[in-house]
């Protein structure tokens, strides 16, 4: 009978310890002083890409940034801010592939000038930015369910959460898109974008984490990332 109490007080003691075990610490993703655990997509080393003020930027044209790790479920933080008519983005899950770009592979949390980018060609036709192209955006897939991206030339504050196949984007401490990734839902989304024959349309546990060069002048700070 001792025995017994023994093991079932080990057995709830555990489950106790298990049931509060919380995320894990945060870690800085950028020190604020060097690109370490970062390189160009694709190269050794970074190129183009720059600490200036506190802040990882590009002046654009320099290539995409990726992390040398991968993550899967994480919770990651920053703050971004974007030139007028400027266009970069996050992507995460990201599979390094130097015959095609971060997007081709992972989601993207979109970062634009949602007021003022120009109209661009799409196939022949001048058209505007829809939704599902806008600041906070799951780019392609889902549209924000809120627009509350500060203007051009403002620091944002925002978050991406990945637990999981549950992946979550906030946007100046409000939750703008929320999705259950490799879903039947997400599925029917896919169909309608242009991932469907990338690597993209193949769900996966884990990949890296990449800030888009678009041409355009980004910055990022206080990144930081803890995993769930």
């Amino acid at each position: 009978m001792k025995s017994m109490r023994f093991w079932m007080s080990l057995a709830l003691t555990s489950t106790v310890v298990f049931a509060y075990a919380g995320p894990g610490p945060w870690k800085n993703l950028f020190d604020g002083k060097t690109t370490t655990g970062w390189h160009s997509y694709g190269k050794t080393g970074v190129k183009g890409w720059m600490v200036m003020g506190g802040s990882l930027m590009t002046h654009g044209k320099s290539g995409d940034l990726v992390t040398d790790e991968e993550f899967e479920n994480f919770e990651l933080e920053f703050e971004f801010k974007i030139k007028p008519k400027g266009n970069s983005g996050v992507m995460y899950k990201v599979i390094e592939d130097a015959a095609h770009p971060p997007y081709y592979s992972g989601p993207e949390y979109q970062l634009i000038d949602d007021e003022g980018y120009p109209p661009f060609n799409d196939n022949g036709k001048m058209v505007k930015i829809n939704d599902k192209q806008k600041t906070g955006a799951n780019y392609d897939m889902q549209a924000p369910s809120k627009f509350v991206a500060k203007p051009a030339g403002e620091w944002n504050k925002a978050k991406i959460l990945v637990k999981g196949n549950h992946i979550e984007h906030w946007l100046n401490g409000v939750k703008v898109v929320e999705y259950e990734y490799g879903s039947a839902a997400w599925k029917e989304q896919l169909a309608k974008s242009k991932f469907t024959k990338w690597t993209y349309a193949t769900p996966r546990a884990k990949g890296k984490i990449a800030l888009q060069d678009h041409g355009d002048e980004a910055w990022f700070k206080n990144m930081k990332i803890r995993s769930l």
